[in-house]
């Protein structure tokens, strides 16, 4: 689509499984984009499986959605580089799983740190930026942030938190021109809490499903405004 091709996205954790499905629809539209993650070999290997696909430009970016500065130098440099930024993906986090009686302190601290704050830092550090281009922002909560279950203590505490926190930031931002969407999907066929993806999760969503569904939101005429979406698979697994 014209309109996107030679925007700016920024995308953390963006070197596998959701962020890095997002990438690919965006480059393939021909937009600019900054993958991060927690080591620059890591970016750097995702984003060279990237630019194989051709179409827009990819930058290979170390930072750490739990540090504020690590996420200002990570939005600075998008900047510097291309001058611009016009779309930010918070997709980046984690998963520890425990009954609350056994769930590790440092379990609890990693979740919310990367999961919650995380988000907030992405968004603080890029609000100048984006209210320059009356950017959108795009969260990554889940079905946990609305639906609690066993063993999801931190998982939920940090998804209903990025639910919430979207949707308030979204009354906050709009003023300024930026459109806010919190994205909440079900399962998701990723390599996240060190899954490995098989034929097993085919009837799972896909990565690249989430990543139409980001491009569809880009697309949409700006006076309209999915804040939160919700989405899972069609049909639960095969007995």
């Amino acid at each position: 689509m014209d309109k996107l091709k030679s925007k700016v996205a920024l995308i953390t954790g963006g070197s596998k499984g959701i962020g890095y499905g997002v990438a690919e629809s965006l480059l393939k539209l021909g937009m600019r984009v900054a993958i991060t993650s927690r080591t620059l070999d890591s970016a750097e290997k995702a984003a060279k499986q990237l630019k194989e696909l051709g179409g827009g430009e990819i930058l290979a970016l170390e930072a750490d959605v739990r540090e504020y500065k690590s996420q200002e130098k990570a939005v600075k440099k998008v900047l510097d580089t291309w001058g611009q930024l016009d779309v930010l993906v918070a997709n980046a986090g984690v998963g520890y799983f425990a009954p609350i009686d056994e769930l590790k302190i440092e379990d609890w601290q990693a979740t919310i740190d990367t999961n919650l704050t995380g988000v907030f830092y992405s968004i603080k550090a890029s609000l100048d930026g984006l209210k320059k281009s009356e950017g959108y922002i795009i969260t990554i909560s889940s079905l946990a942030g609305t639906n609690f279950f066993a063993g999801g203590t931190a998982y939920n505490a940090s998804k209903f938190g990025v639910t919430g926190f979207t949707q308030a930031a979204m009354l906050d931002l709009r003023k300024h021109g930026i459109k806010v969407s919190t994205i909440m999907p079900g399962s998701v066929a990723t390599h996240f809490n060190n899954h490995e993806p098989s034929s097993e999760d085919s009837w799972k969503i896909q990565k690249e499903d989430i990543g139409e569904l980001v491009v569809d939101l880009l697309k949409m005429n700006p006076r309209s405004l999915p804040s939160k979406i919700e989405v899972r698979p069609s049909m639960p697994p095969k007995a």
